[in-house]
C-alpha cells in the first residue's frame, strides 16, 4: 500500500529555497561542471548531509532551477500578441527581455553556461518547446511583414538578435561596467539605444506609420 506523501512543512519549504537560492549563486558563477555540493551546501548555510536530505544531487537542483527559469524566461515571447500593433509588441518584447536582464542576471548566466556546455541538459527542450515557440512567433512576423506592418527582416534571427542585446547585459555584465566606468548605471542608457535601434529596424517606411509604445519600463531611470 503506497502512503500519500506528507506536506511540506514551511521549514522545509523555507530550507529548499535557500538551497536552490544558493545553487543558483554557486552554478551561475561556476557553471554545472565547477560547481559542487560542498560550494552549495556552504553557501546555504547547511551541512553537505542536510543539503542531500533535499536534494539528492547537485543535477537535481540544476534542474528544478532550469525548469523555473524557463517559465519566467519564456513568458515575454509568449505574451506577444497577435493583437497587438506591431513594433509595439516587439519593443515591449525587447524592454522585458533587457529588464530579465537586469532583475534576473544570475538566471541569465545560468542558462548561458548551459547553451555553452553544449546544452546537454536541455537539448530535448530547445529542440521542441523552443523551437516551436520561435517558430509561431516568427511566423506572425512574418504575418505583420507581408501585411506592410513590418519593415522586412528575418524574423527568427530578429528574435535572436533581442535575445544578443538584452541578455549581454547580464551575461557580459562585469565588462560592461569595466568599460562603462565605476557607478554608471547601463540600463537607462541601453533601454533608449534598443528601443531607437529596433525602431529604426522594424518601423515600415512609407507616408505614415502608426505610434508604437516605448521599452517596457520607460526611459526614466531605474
Amino acid at each position: 500500500m503506497n502512503l500519500p506523501k506528507r506536506p511540506r512543512t514551511r521549514i522545509q519549504a523555507r530550507n529548499r529555497e535557500i538551497i536552490l537560492e544558493a545553487a543558483l549563486d554557486v552554478f551561475s558563477t561556476q557553471g554545472f561542471r565547477g560547481a559542487t555540493l560542498d560550494q552549495i551546501a556552504a553557501a546555504a548555510g547547511l551541512s553537505k548531509h542536510n543539503l542531500l536530505y533535499y536534494y539528492d544531487s547537485k543535477e537535481t537542483m540544476h534542474a528544478a532551477l532550469l525548469v523555473r527559469l524557463l517559465d519566467t524566461w519564456l513568458a515575454p515571447l509568449r505574451a506577444m500578441s497577435p493583437q497587438g500593433e506591431p513594433v509595439a509588441e516587439i519593443l515591449r518584447y525587447v524592454g522585458r527581455k533587457l529588464e530579465m536582464a537586469q532583475e534576473f542576471p544570475r538566471e541569465s548566466r545560468l542558462f548561458a553556461n548551459e547553451i555553452l556546455q553544449g546544452a546537454p541538459r536541455m537539448e530535448g527542450f530547445i529542440a521542441t518547446e523552443l523551437r516551436a515557440l520561435v517558430e509561431e512567433k516568427a511566423a506572425l512576423v512574418a504575418r505583420w511583414i507581408a501585411e506592410g506592418r513590418l519593415a522586412p527582416v528575418d524574423p527568427r534571427h530578429l528574435i535572436f538578435s533581442i535575445w544578443a542585446t538584452t541578455q549581454h547585459y547580464a551575461d557580459f555584465d562585469v565588462q560592461v561596467r569595466l568599460v562603462l566606468g565605476p557607478g554608471e548605471d547601463p540600463f537607462p542608457a541601453a533601454r533608449r539605444h534598443l528601443e531607437a535601434l529596433f525602431r529604426a529596424a522594424l518601423t515600415p517606411t512609407g507616408p505614415t506609420t502608426d505610434a508604437v509604445a516605448p521599452l517596457a519600463g520607460g526611459t526614466g531611470p531605474g
